[in-house]
């Protein structure tokens, strides 16, 4: 019998996991998502996680964070070790979905460099041109972006459509544009990996105790 888990989320990966639970067959595993617009928001990021951490403790075997640092400067760190529960490597997701050597290199290469997933390619208006107030004031687009170059977009998926709504994302800033494609990169290396352990019975401590 599987060791029963759940995953606490970003929702920016919501599509990403459920796509690896339904191609896995991952039936014991259940997916709990946080709003994705907290990312304007990062400090609230740590107590939402603990929160959601403790309301679910007694139901699952293992809990496993799918978030990275994500702009809390190390707050959410602090928040998993006191629950006693790990999260995806990396600072960011664009991190570990182009691998962390990889990303090294594309920001070594360019560090005024702007990313973007296929996620934020389909919510660019929601989460970075309303936040920002540049569909009033495009005025206020170089007072954003006058430090970054071009803007890369990490694919998850080979979608012509959606390379082409980052392309224009990139003439909407004014930045150069590039095309990465990642596929799932560390969330998905580390989820088969943890996931597999756990239903293999090789981790019997239940880390929720």
């Amino acid at each position: 019998m599987h060791s029963s888990v759940l995953i606490i989320a970003c929702g920016a990966l919501a599509r990403e996991i459920t796509d690896l639970k339904r191609s896995c067959g991952w039936s014991h595993l259940r997916l709990k998502c946080i709003d994705a617009r907290l990312h304007n928001r990062p400090a609230e990021i740590p107590e939402r996680v603990r929160e959601a951490i403790r309301e679910n403790r007694a139901a699952y075997d293992h809990i496993f964070v799918a978030y990275a640092d994500c702009g809390t400067g190390g707050a959410l760190d602090r928040v998993l070790a006191e629950e006693q529960v790990e999260r995806l490597p990396g600072a960011h997701c664009y991190q570990f979905f182009a691998g962390g050597s990889r990303f090294a290199e594309l920001s070594s290469a360019e560090p005024g460099t702007f990313y973007l997933t296929d996620f934020l390619v389909r919510h660019f208006d929601r989460l970075v041109i309303e936040p920002l107030g540049l569909a009033a004031h495009p005025e206020l687009r170089d007072e954003y972006f006058g430090n970054y170059k071009r803007l890369v977009y990490l694919s998850q998926t080979l979608d012509a459509d959606l390379r082409e709504a980052a392309a224009a994302a990139a003439k909407r800033l004014g930045l150069e544009f590039g095309h990465v494609h990642c596929g799932y990169g560390e969330l998905e290396s580390e989820l088969v990996d943890r996931v597999s352990r756990w239903a293999d019975g090789q981790e019997d401590i239940r880390l929720l105790a």
